[in-house]
């Protein structure tokens, strides 16, 4: 019996290059056998066919591959995917409808927040988790006052945009989606 064949009858066997394992992505359980090198970003588009989250630089310095981890933005390139069953994981496709935007695309659709979109999906689930971590009291680099709650300004919003790029310069319109959905929130 060569290795091939024991998978075969064991589909849960482990070698020493790939896992068993499952992710949750957008509320759906998922089994997946991957080689433990896979990014969860290339797990999500090459293997779920969830082609939201983009691959832009591959090295994490560009963000369109921004993803929520159980309710914090990550860059999917940069993580592997076996490491993350059991988390809650969201991407663009989990985020809102094509007959129920979130308020977030609402907002990117109103401010024209977007050119050619390529960034648009990170740009979105990075911007959710700004509002949230903002929401939590977790400070930024720019946060004045360490002891008091964190306003919502443009300056905060900026920095903690800043590893989300678009390389149309659509950052105006960003800005102003952004500050649309934290005034519906207050």
């Amino acid at each position: 019996m060569n290795s091939s064949n024991n998978v075969e009858r064991h589909p849960k066997t482990v070698n020493s290059n790939s896992s068993t394992f499952s992710l949750t992505v957008n509320g759906e359980h998922h089994p997946l056998t991957l080689d433990n090198r896979t990014t969860l970003l290339d797990a999500l588009r090459e293997h779920l066919q969830l082609t939201g989250s983009k691959k832009g630089c591959d090295h994490g310095q560009c963000g369109a591959c921004t993803v929520l981890v159980n309710g914090e933005r990550i860059n999917a390139c940069l993580s592997l995917a076996v490491m993350h069953e059991g988390d809650d994981i969201a991407t663009i496709e989990g985020v809102g409808e094509v007959d129920h935007l979130d308020p977030m695309q609402q907002a990117f659709v109103a401010h024209d927040a977007f050119q050619c979109g390529y960034c648009t999906p990170g740009q979105i689930c990075s911007a959710k988790a700004v509002l949230d971590e903002i929401q939590a009291g977790l400070p930024s680099h720019v946060t004045n006052d360490l002891n008091a709650p964190i306003e919502i300004s443009d300056a905060e919003i900026r920095e903690r945009m800043s590893g989300n790029l678009c390389r149309c310069g659509a950052y105006a319109n960003i800005l102003k989606a952004i500050n649309q959905v934290a005034e519906g929130r207050s």
